[in-house]
């Protein structure tokens, strides 16, 4: 894989020179109209997806997404990867603004941003072996390798962890983890400088989980890839990501480094998250599980002001009135943003959270192996 390191070097170099991050997202927004009407057909509503975003990813840096189900992760590394158009906002890679770009302005970017798709049962086409799904996206961006596009092929089903002669099989004929490293292979075939994984693990089982993770930490420290890492398991993301955003209902709510956000979360909806997390130590009976009550709201019909109001305990008539704007809070370490009116006591929540506090023990015990 040594050969492989050069390839990362060209935008880490870019970037440090211009020094701007890799990516570079600000006020990025996603409507999808809501149409309706008798005879004739008109935009009723929209579903606001994503809402004014805003974040930036370094070369060779993780940043984990998390939230809820329906809060707009997903959506938000599809804009990423341009395979939605944003309603607004920008997209810088490297400086350049892609949030608009045309299709042809994206062909030369388009090998350098790769996605990792949930699901590696539906991803992967089921009438093409593993070497057309691999060498596909060279076919499509006419590259060819030195040494062939088979032995590439056959390279990268090495480096994730495959036998090269899996390379006439079928999909059908792989376990759900093998599959998803014949995705990530796919995702590694034209050398990308940032990958956009939604939830590559969240359909498989637990030990598989482990293996996947692992092996897209080794690429990122072997290629100096850096990640956009979609998941709702606090305890990955935690394991995987440098820094790591919150959202809630299409909103960041909350953004720092892993270990002040796991260590002093300030919000209370991540405070609500991090405490839901299952403690392995049975004898902490003293855990305080905040349960939030009643739904996500419609996000076709978000609440006024501050989105999470409606099931916030802390929640007061300013929330209603007033969006509390993403600044970092007078407390917080350097980065650590915060969209509240009324946070938490950082100290007081870690102390409340069995998440954080597991994660300090298995980052200790890390240690003390090395």
């Amino acid at each position: 894989m040594s050969a492989e390191k050069t390839v990362a070097a060209p935008a880490e170099a870019k970037a440090a020179a211009t020094g701007s991050p890799l990516l570079e997202v600000s006020g990025l927004t996603k409507h999808f109209p809501v149409m309706g009407g008798f005879p004739f057909r008109r935009q009723i509503g929209a579903v606001q997806a994503v809402d004014d975003v805003t974040f930036s990813v370094a070369a060779g840096e993780s940043l984990g997404l998390v939230g809820e189900s329906g809060c707009g992760k997903s959506t938000t590394g599809r804009l990423i990867t341009r395979l939605y158009e944003p309603t607004a906002g920008s997209i810088k890679y490297l400086g350049q603004d892609i949030a608009h770009a045309s299709r042809k302005e994206l062909a030369p970017i388009r090998s350098e941003i790769q996605m990792i798709f949930q699901d590696p049962y539906s991803s992967l086409n089921p009438r093409h072996t593993v070497g057309t799904i691999i060498s596909g996206p060279m076919e499509i961006n006419n590259i060819n390798p030195p040494q062939g596009r088979e032995a590439r092929v056959k390279e990268l089903l090495e480096i994730v962890g495959l036998n090269p002669e899996h390379y006439n099989r079928f999909p059908h004929e792989f376990s759900g983890g093998q599959r998803q490293r014949i995705g990530v292979a796919r995702a590694l075939a034209l050398n990308p400088k940032l990958i956009v994984a939604d939830e590559p693990v969240s359909a498989l089982d637990v030990s598989i989980q482990a293996q996947v993770v692992n092996l897209l930490q080794e690429l990122q420290r072997e290629l100096g890839i850096a990640f956009v890492f979609i998941a709702h398991d606090l305890s990955i993301v935690r394991h995987f990501s440098q820094r790591v955003a919150v959202m809630y209902l299409g909103k960041v709510v909350e953004i720092a480094d892993r270990d002040s956000l796991y260590g002093a979360p300030r919000h209370p909806y991540t405070h609500a998250l991090l405490s839901a997390a299952p403690d392995a130590d049975p004898d902490n009976v003293s855990v305080e599980r905040i349960r939030l009550t009643g739904d996500v709201p419609s996000p076709l019909n978000p609440p006024s002001g501050c989105r999470f109001r409606t099931r916030c305990w802390k929640a007061q008539d300013k929330c209603a009135t007033e969006e509390p704007p993403l600044i970092q809070l007078s407390g917080s370490a350097e980065g650590h943003l915060t969209a509240c009116h009324f946070p938490e006591d950082g100290a007081k929540a870690a102390a409340l959270v069995p998440a954080a506090r597991e994660a300090e023990k298995t980052d200790t015990a890390e240690a003390d192996q090395a």
